[in-house]
């Protein structure tokens, strides 16, 4: 059973979200809070495994609630998945968001399908990463506002193969792509993300497509 916190300072949206939630056989959905405060104490009280996060709302929005939620403050012993809940006009929002950890980021006018998928994807450990838009936005945000490079030390603790790898991660690629484009199995695919993601101490692939934009080793506008 995938439990779950609503966190949404709009009432109607999180009833909406609960009945859509609480009709699945594998879904409770445990609390609901009306603010990021309420929020972040509410999990540490009921221990959700995923927390659906609206992004402004008012007392702590739902990115400083996110990075509280899985910074060093977090609760030893249980990390929860965080999906963002937002619309296309908070692209900055998002970036900040995915850099502090979170599994993925949802429309608010998304599918009732949409939406019992992208929980169950991050229940299960991974991110929900639509390749077309979450490089869309990362692209948009760097090119917005470039920075120096960071990250070139822990590159280079990468092999050829793993930075190769990286890089098409970070480009949006399935393992099952970044197989076929290197003529690899996918489990070896597989097994370089995982040393990856190990390496450079990333949670996710979401936050390897950030990494890779912000170490440099992909640009915007770059292609395979």
């Amino acid at each position: 059973m995938i439990r779950i916190l609503v966190v949404d300072d709009q009432t109607m949206i999180r009833v909406g979200i609960r009945a859509i939630l609480d009709s699945q056989d594998d879904m409770t959905v445990v609390g609901e809070a009306e603010n990021g405060r309420a929020g972040v104490e509410k999990y540490r009280t009921l221990r959700p495994d995923v927390v659906l996060m609206d992004v402004r709302m008012p007392v702590l929005d739902g990115l400083a609630a996110t990075a509280e939620l899985l910074g060093p403050s977090r609760v030893e012993g249980h990390e929860p998945k965080v999906l963002m809940l937002t619309t296309f006009d908070l692209d900055d929002y998002i970036y900040e968001a995915l850099r502090a950890g979170a599994s993925g980021f949802l429309l608010k006018d998304s599918e009732p399908e949409e939406l019992l998928h992208a929980v169950r994807v991050v229940a299960a450990g991974e991110a929900l990463l639509a390749p077309s838009v979450t490089r869309r936005l990362i692209e948009n945000f760097v090119a917005a506002r470039p920075r120096p490079p960071s990250g070139s030390t822990a590159l280079n603790g990468l092999t050829d193969r793993e930075r190769e790898v990286l890089r098409l991660i970070a480009l949006g690629l399935s393992n099952a792509e970044i197989a076929a484009g290197l003529f690899i199995a996918e489990q070896t695919t597989k097994t370089h993300v995982s040393r990856i993601l190990q390496k450079l101490g990333l949670r996710d692939r979401v936050q390897a497509v950030v990494f890779g934009y912000e170490s440099g080793l992909v640009t915007p506008g770059a292609n395979r």
